[in-house]
């Protein structure tokens, strides 16, 4: 009788699973706003759904606005905007009704995989569910309630599963063919990053079917029993998707080596299992107002590496599970190569903790279990350091459930937070009434409210006003336009926007609400 009863841990597995369903069915009510990738990935379905090829985006011309420029978006992968598609057709939902199922089932994939892999990794059950508690005290893991990031959340959802795969085969053979060659084909579909974690798994698994086999000839043989599936998955990518356009991997700026070059991939696994990157609005790439300035910045990163390092080193000597180590000093080492290397390059990567989330989630086992051994007034320090982390990750959850609960809300569904109710409401009201119409957004959310009429999305203006028109410019003239801006506009700003339109005259003012303004043209000049 004692053993048919329900173990504790197994307990808490359950409540995980019953508190994120609860957030799912919280989300489908309230469903997220869009950050910018996903937004981009969005317009390209709208796009699709109005009649472009796959993957296509449709745009006003800049040299003719009369005109459309199409173009094979191969800067992010397509499974952003095509899974949630997916469950609005298979249910007749809209968008942010399909994104709060897309959320739901990608947090629990993503924790049931990791469960899955640190088990079979060799932790007991214990260390961890403590694990997966922590990972989901991560500012990581509640973001996408608040903001659906696409790549992120679907890779999180696959990657444990693959770790789970490479650590599972053992020796060669036809589900190893079939596993590689998926594996990669599913991984870049969800997320184009995929690909260097991609390699990285494929080595430990490769280490680990040589492990108990010496000679030279041996680690041939297992290596082109993966190499094989590995290049044909890279081949198809490349030939039906990458070599169509441009992605961040191809547009490197020339060297350049910074004291954040390498430093920042090395501090990736307390950047990101700690959140630190997230809790201080990153310390180097600023989207935000910047906790520390660029020196002190500087500084912390650099401790934060020495930190990491010291971790890592720690974890490997003291860690009992060999199988575990090898994936994490792998996959530390490719994570430090692939992104110093980028960096160093200039390649359009931005310096976001987010990048090497996979390295915070294999480090967190580690750090339980290094925890367990600490002597009390050690656990209670780590102890604070958990609390902290859970608690400013669900306040920026609660705080973020608020705000998506009073932001406006369109034909979409999902929260728009760069347009008020007042102001969308009057802009959906001109898209029913036109046919012919452009309107011109500075965010690429707004626009997936239009459904009649084309859109044009411009990079928001800095305030130090600096901007190349090129980018900025479309000629000609093509039936009314109508230019929404934040109040904030008014001025230099409001006037290089409509300078951007020289083929229009006759412009009229009105403010949509006390923070929008719509700017309407009808007349060729």
């Amino acid at each position: 009788m004692e053993s048919s009863k329900i173990k504790p841990h197994k307990i808490i597995l359950i409540i995980i699973g019953l508190a994120l369903i609860t957030f799912g069915i919280v989300l489908f009510f309230i469903p997220p706003a869009l950050f910018p990738d996903p937004g981009q990935g969005f317009q390209v379905l709208r796009s699709m759904q109005m009649g472009s090829g796959f993957n296509n985006f449709v745009s006003p011309d800049q040299s003719d606005i009369s005109q459309n420029y199409t173009e094979f978006l191969t800067w992010w992968s397509p499974g952003q905007y095509l899974v949630p598609y997916l469950f609005k057709l298979a249910a007749s939902l809209d968008t942010g009704q399909a994104i709060a199922i897309t959320v739901t089932i990608c947090e629990l994939s993503g924790l049931a995989g990791f469960y899955a892999f640190f088990k079979k990794a060799g932790f007991t059950s214990w260390v961890t569910t403590i694990s997966i508690i922590f990972i989901i005290c991560q500012q990581a893991f509640v973001v996408p309630y608040v903001y659906y990031n696409g790549g992120e959340l679907l890779l999180f959802a696959f990657e444990g599963w693959f770790l789970y795969g490479c650590l599972s085969l053992t020796k060669p053979g036809f589900r190893l063919v079939l596993f590689v060659l998926f594996a990669g084909w599913i991984g870049f579909f969800l997320k184009s990053s995929f690909l260097w974690m991609y390699a990285a798994g494929l080595c430990c698994l490769w280490i680990r079917l040589c492990s108990n086999r010496a000679g030279t000839l041996e680690w041939i043989k297992k290596a082109v029993w993966i190499a094989i599936p590995a290049a044909a998955s890279l081949a198809v990518i490349y030939i039906f998707y990458i070599s169509k356009g441009q992605s961040p991997a191809s547009t490197a700026n020339g060297f350049k080596l910074t004291a954040q070059t390498f430093s920042f991939p090395l501090a990736s696994p307390i950047l990101s299992g700690f959140s630190i990157d997230d809790l201080f609005h990153t310390l180097v790439y600023h989207t935000w107002k910047p906790v520390f300035n660029s020196g002190s910045g500087t500084l912390i990163l650099i401790s934060i590496a020495l930190l990491s390092i010291i971790l890592v080193l720690n974890i490997i000597l003291y860690v009992p599970n060999n199988n575990y180590k090898l994936f994490l000093a792998v996959f530390y080492i490719a994570a430090i190569l692939f992104f110093g290397f980028s960096y160093l390059r200039q390649l359009n990567i931005s310096y976001e903790s987010r990048h090497f989330r996979i390295i915070g989630l294999l480090v967190t086992p580690g750090v339980i279990y290094l925890a367990g051994k600490f002597k009390p007034a050690g656990k209670f320090v780590f102890a604070l350091i958990f609390a902290g982390i859970a608690y400013t990750s669900f306040a920026y959850l609660v705080k973020g459930f608020e705000i998506n609960n009073v932001n406006a809300h369109g034909a979409s569904g999902v929260a728009q937070p760069n347009i008020d109710q007042q102001s969308l409401n009057h802009i959906m009201k001109l898209d029913r009434e036109n046919r012919n119409a452009t309107f011109v957004f500075v965010s690429n959310d707004i626009g997936l409210e239009i459904s009649h009429n084309r859109i044009i999305t411009l990079k928001p203006i800095d305030d130090d006003l600096k901007i190349d028109m090129d980018d900025y410019t479309y000629e000609g003239f093509s039936g009314p336009l109508y230019i929404v801006l934040p109040e904030t506009y008014n001025g230099p700003k409001e006037k290089m926007i409509m300078k951007s339109f020289p083929g229009y005259a006759g412009w009229n003012l009105s403010m949509l609400s006390n923070n929008y303004v719509l700017y309407a043209a009808k007349m060729k000049r």
